[in-house]
């Protein structure tokens, strides 16, 4: 793993919003505009560097699934902060019907420098966003810039195969694709955007919405569109934690679909995906799997040994691009915490030439599909951060 740098071409933005990458810039607080597509440099990776990556992420999604297992099994959902017992037999029930369910993607953020054993920092499994930017400006960056190069980069197919495969699974109907109007940089809509269409490449009848244009039918209990026509089927861009407690919370899990119910509304990514999604997840994954190699000691009732050892990271239980995470030195006082957090070993970002790095490894069904790379000036991975291409030389 190398980072270079390199002239961008000359109309990149042009480009790259032509392939629906809507914002190519950053406003930061100064008021300034940055790039967050960033093409003035890039990664490369050795094949067998890619292949050993693909196998530890599919590793690691094997591992949160039997982790998902456990949780279910065991009752632990308080420990992820699900204490509504109706919602926890929901996610039970979404569970143990998984295979009847549709389920697309997720993204595991990497901790790897090309030296050592990459090191799950989290798992994004119910609302990953850069998926646009991995999936097509990069490779279609590659082919003009590296003729002849590889990328891991299967995302578009994937995600098609994905869906046909997956249609059967599906009530009758259009599927939705929403998103929240509260979405103010288009990052959510580009996202939706994509995914619509690869669930149109594979032949599926789609319609676009926002998540605050779903209205109630009181008559028929169902949810419906704007045309009042009911959904039967939604891929949602919105956390399931908002989803289920939101004012219509009751009436989604009044009529959450787990396996092609009458009258229900089947939502993609399915509910059983919060377990995945909730940091509490690293610290289960530890506790089953202590010494891992790919795993980073992690714990749910304080830093313990990690306080006085190397460090930790103190991240809530759940949140999205560095919020409310925070970095403690070895040898400081553990700091006071208002909500529950997990507490993960500090390993801190590769520093390439003061660029902090973080991998965003993608997964569809169940395989390794495809890498995105942020940078970021700062030891924690926020909405400021930059993506750049890589290739395979």
């Amino acid at each position: 793993m190398e980072r270079h740098t390199i002239e961008p071409r000359p109309d990149w933005q042009r480009i790259v919003e032509a392939q629906g990458v809507v914002y190519p810039l950053t406003r930061f607080p100064d008021g300034s505009l940055r790039p967050y597509w960033d093409e003035s440099a890039y990664y490369s990776f050795t094949l067998p560097e890619v292949e050993a990556l693909e196998e530890v992420v599919e590793e690691l999604h094997a591992m949160c699934l039997s982790a998902a297992a456990h949780i279910v099994a065991q009752d632990r959902f308080a420990e992820l902060g699900i204490t509504d017992r109706r919602l926890a037999g929901r996610i039970t029930e979404s569970w143990r019907r998984r295979a009847e369910l549709p389920s697309i993607y997720g993204r595991f953020d990497l901790r790897y420098d090309g030296t050592g054993p990459a090191k799950m920092l989290e798992y994004n499994a119910d609302t990953p966003t850069s998926l646009v930017e991995a999936a097509s400006p990069q490779w279609f960056w590659m082919e003009e810039r590296f003729p002849g190069a590889d990328q891991w980069n299967s995302l578009h197919e994937r995600l098609v195969d994905a869906w046909k495969r997956q249609a059967t699974l599906l009530p009758p109907g259009p599927v939705h694709f929403v998103h929240s109007e509260g979405d103010e940089l288009g990052e959510d809509l580009m996202t939706v955007a994509y995914l619509r269409e690869t669930a149109q490449q594979a032949g599926l009848h789609t319609e676009a919405l926002s998540v605050e244009q779903i209205g109630w039918d009181r008559l028929s209990g169902r949810f419906v569109d704007e045309r009042l026509h009911f959904i039967r089927s939604c891929f949602k861009l919105y956390p399931w934690e908002w989803l289920t407690t939101d004012r219509f919370g009751p009436q989604v899990l009044d009529t959450l679909d787990n396996g092609g119910g009458t009258g229900s509304t089947c939502w993609i990514e399915p509910a059983w995906k919060m377990l995945l999604s909730n940091k509490a997840l690293l610290a289960i994954l530890w506790e089953l799997h202590p010494g891992h190699p790919n795993l980073l000691p992690a714990y749910l009732d304080g830093p313990r040994e990690l306080a006085s050892a190397g460090g930790y990271v103190a991240k809530p239980l759940l949140g999205r691009e560095g919020a409310g995470v925070t970095i403690h030195e070895p040898g400081l006082p553990p700091a006071v915490r208002g909500e529950a957090c997990c507490y993960q070993e500090l390993a801190p970002l590769p520093d390439f030439e003061g660029n902090r790095v973080v991998l965003g490894a993608w997964v569809v069904e169940h395989e390794a599909a495809g890498l995105g790379i942020r940078e970021s000036s700062g030891p924690i991975t926020d909405e400021y951060a930059r993506f750049l291409p890589h290739v395979i030389l």
